[in-house]
Formats: structure tokens, sequence, C-alpha cells
């Protein structure tokens, strides 16, 4: 009989993400994951199999917070240029703490080279680019947002303006270049 689990997998998997974006996948131990989990070794490879499922879960739990925080803001009753507001302001904050997003630190360690992780990225870009373009397409309606392009090709603009702002992040850009950039960005699509 096989004793009880005497941890959280949940909280686990929290704290294991937050050990891969603030060090990467290569750059993290086991080690670095059981002191900061207090969970055994052992205890972590029977709930999550190996580090490589690990870091995939991780990546999947902050794809699922992101795009929560994103569709949260998109259904939320304010109008679509406050909503673009909203989330330029959240981008500002997150990117500004030079930890970068997860997801984009994850693209530059591995580029192609592991599908599951280029899967998990591209899950992210899309799910992020169909909210924006939702909130694009009710200020186009509105007439709050340009029409000269649509909504899908300015939601593909912006998700790349959002790319570009976080890898600035990452690679240590100050809080006000970001800012400038993005305001720059989601500027230039209003009406």
């Amino acid at each position: 009989m096989s004793r009880p689990r005497e941890f959280d997998a949940d909280v686990v998997l929290q704290q294991s993400m937050e050990v891969f974006w603030r060090q990467g996948y290569r750059a993290t131990s086991y080690e670095d994951l059981t002191r900061t989990t207090g969970v055994k070794k052992q205890s972590l490879y029977c709930v999550f199999s190996d580090k490589r499922s690990l870091f995939l879960k991780a990546l999947a739990l902050y794809r699922e917070q992101a795009i929560a925080k994103l569709k949260e803001i998109e259904s939320s009753h304010s109008s679509p240029l406050d909503q673009l507001n909203a989330i330029r302001h959240s981008l500002v904050e997150h990117e500004a703490s030079c930890q970068g997003c997860l997801m984009m630190n994850a693209s530059l360690e591995f580029g192609v080279e592991d599908e599951q992780v280029a899967q998990q990225i591209e899950l992210m870009f899309e799910e992020s680019r169909e909210v924006l373009e939702k909130i694009i397409l009710k200020g186009q309606e509105q007439h709050l947002i340009s029409s000269r392009f649509t909504s899908s090709e300015l939601a593909a603009y912006l998700n790349n303006a959002i790319a570009g702002a976080r890898v600035m992040g990452k690679s240590g850009s100050s809080r006000e270049e970001i800012e400038t950039v993005l305001r720059t960005s989601f500027g230039m699509i209003v009406s």
C-alpha cells in the first residue's frame, strides 16, 4: 500500500512554474525544485514523472493563468479601449519585473527544437490573439478602433508588439521603454 501524498500537487506545480520562470528550464535542477517546493525528488517523480513533464505542466499552467486574466479583462463591462488599456497596463507591470514571460522565455530557450514546448507557446499566442481580436472587433463596431485593417490583422499586430515587449522585459529594458512601445502600438489602432 502506497503512502498518501503529503503535498498539494497544485501548489507544487505553481512553485515549480515560478522556478522555471526565474531560471529557465535548462538552468533549473531537481535540487532547485525540491528546495523551493519542500518535496523530495522521488515524490516529485511519482507525481510529475520527470523534469520535462513538470516543465510542460508548468507551461500549461502559466498559459491558463495568463489567458484567464485576458478573458477577465475582455469580459468586463468597460469599453474596448478601456479593456485594451487594462491589458497594456498589466503588461507594463508584468514585463517591468525583468522576469519576462515564461512562454517567451521558453521560446527563446528552445526555439522550435522541442515540439511539445513549441505547441504550448503556439497555443498561448493563438489564444491571446483570439481575445485581442474579440476586443478589437467590438471596438471597430463602435468606431473606436481603426477599420483600415481587419480585427484579425490588428490582433496579430498587437500580439506581436506584446511579444516584443516581453522580450524587452526579459532583456532588462526600462519600464519607460516598455511603456512607450506598448502605448505606441496600442495607440496605432485607435480611430
